[in-house]
């Protein structure tokens, strides 16, 4: 037997307990305050006195498992709860509930000080007033203090630990692949943070139907993999009920402000979400623009016409970064390796683009 059927056991076992004795001193009650003084045979008196305690301890018997399996449903919500909240909500959830239930105690000491309730009513009464009162500051305490979360250095701490801030993964940049490199060069401190719900996102994408999408998908668990090898990587919890599930933006935004931390992505529209929402981020686009190599106009180049550009005149080739070359006069020469001259360069969202035409044409050819 397992320990998962050992706890089960012992679980049931001290519920069917807990509620047979409950139901022994419920019939017994039953028998002394109401079943005695309606009773005039002694045999009648003996035969209730027995039976009553003994069918309370066999009803409580058969309630314990509908009461267990409504303990455990409910525990199993209560953790599901917890694993999506992030440790700064729990601590700061502990430290409010017990600041109510202080103050429920509080209350109770200075009302039942002024307010005198007597007689058996008077103390059924005065018990339901402090246990309104006990779980609704109990309960206002936890709120308020996971709003609150008192120990938001905690994630702050870790990553000045670790060499530097947090930095939250999008899956734009696990499907990218280069960010395995980047890590390996020693160009990106801190700690690596990938929220469960881009972990599902990229599972996703890794199950879809589309053979692209299904490529990408596991390209970036691939590349994921090799993060870990390379830096111990931090799986978050923290999950949003109150936002859609497919908001995985949003979702990252709110995770990078509450940290605090950095996105990391490739993706433009959140990169000026993020801006807006005062979240800084790290563009792994912006950083490969701004690494390539400068080119100015006047400058030579020697490249490879791979083939024609959109206008019937042109070529297209490529630097060795990606960078794409229009060549003006450029499509005799497609298939074929030539040295131009940089006419002028165009800096795109997408990319920078570079203008050329072929060395051996003049310009008063064109």
């Amino acid at each position: 037997m397992n320990t998962g059927n050992i706890s089960a056991a012992v679980l049931r076992t001290v519920f069917a307990i807990v509620f047979s004795i409950t139901g022994f001193l419920l019939g017994r009650e039953l028998y002394v305050n109401v079943l005695s003084l309606h009773f005039a045979s002694d045999w009648l008196q003996w035969t209730m006195m027995i039976f009553s305690p003994v069918a309370g301890a066999l009803a409580g018997i058969a309630v314990a498992p509908l009461a267990q399996t409504f303990f455990e449903d409910e525990l199993n919500l209560v953790e599901r709860a917890i694993e999506r909240l992030a440790p700064a909500e729990i601590a700061g959830g502990a430290i409010g509930l017990l600041v109510g239930l202080g103050t429920a105690l509080l209350i109770k000491s200075i009302l039942f000080e002024f307010i005198s309730i007597t007689g058996r009513a008077g103390s059924y009464l005065a018990i339901l007033l402090y246990l309104i009162v006990t779980i609704f500051f109990a309960y206002l305490g936890a709120r308020v203090g996971a709003k609150t979360r008192l120990v938001p250095l905690a994630s702050k701490d870790a990553s000045v630990r670790s060499g530097g801030d947090a930095k939250i993964v999008d899956t734009s940049v696990i499907v990218d692949g280069r960010i395995v490199e980047i890590v390996q060069s020693g160009f990106v401190d801190g700690a690596l943070i990938v929220p469960r719900f881009v972990l599902r996102e990229l599972q996703a994408i890794a199950d879809s139907e589309d053979p692209q999408r299904r490529t990408r998908g596991r390209r970036g668990l691939e590349a994921l993999t090799k993060l870990q090898e390379l830096r111990a990587i931090e799986i978050h919890e923290r999950d949003y009920d109150d936002l859609p599930p497919g908001s995985v933006d949003a979702k990252l935004v709110r995770l990078a402000q509450e940290l605090p931390g950095r996105l990391l992505t490739n993706d433009y529209n959140l990169n000026r979400v993020a801006q807006v929402e005062g979240v800084e981020v790290l563009n792994i686009n912006e950083l490969a623009n701004a690494v390539k190599p400068v080119v100015l106009p006047g400058e030579e180049l020697h490249v490879h016409v791979i083939r024609e550009g959109k206008e019937a005149h042109q070529g297209v080739a490529y630097l060795d970064d990606g960078t794409m070359i229009v060549i003006e006069q450029g499509k005799r020469l497609v298939g074929s390796s030539t040295d131009v001259v940089v006419t002028s360069v165009l800096q795109t969202v997408a990319g920078r683009m570079i203008f050329a035409r072929p060395k051996a044409v003049s310009p008063a050819a064109r």
